[in-house]
């Protein structure tokens, strides 16, 4: 019977985990309080926009990455003075090391002067990357 209890409590477990993944994957987060993270042209590779950059962190063998490079797009191309900047995260160690990049794609919206305003991982909604861009903008 002790069993039946360990395969319950390890299907339970899975589950909520499985859960709360679902819910944060591609959701943009707010930056914490005191954090004033910068990013620059140099470290970039590429110049920053002039109203917001889009910085995707993305890996070879990333399915996701495709489809957050296609929306990214789409929002640079409708949406004046946004840079979509992606770069290679295994050719970036140390950025990722020190943004805390765990996965690929994880996403930044930077404002105009490059502070980190959103960040974060999986396959985001367009909407959200506009509405990010709102806060980046204003």
């Amino acid at each position: 019977m002790t069993g039946v209890y360990v395969a319950v409590a390890a299907l339970v477990l899975a589950t909520v985990s499985g859960l709360i993944w679902r819910h944060r994957n591609g959701v943009l987060r707010a930056r914490r309080d005191g954090d004033v993270e910068r990013l620059d042209a140099v470290e970039l590779g590429a110049d920053l926009g002039d109203r917001a950059t889009l910085v995707q962190f993305s890996s070879a063998f990333c399915a996701p990455c495709r489809a957050t490079r296609r929306v990214l797009g789409e929002v640079t191309g409708m949406v004046d003075g946004v840079v979509h900047v992606e770069l290679d995260a295994e050719a970036n160690l140390d950025l990722v090391r020190r943004l805390n990049v765990l996965r690929t794609p994880t996403v930044f919206v930077l404002d105009a002067s490059g502070r980190i305003v959103r960040r974060g991982s999986g396959l985001p909604r367009k909407a959200d990357i506009i509405a990010a861009l709102g806060e980046a903008v204003a």
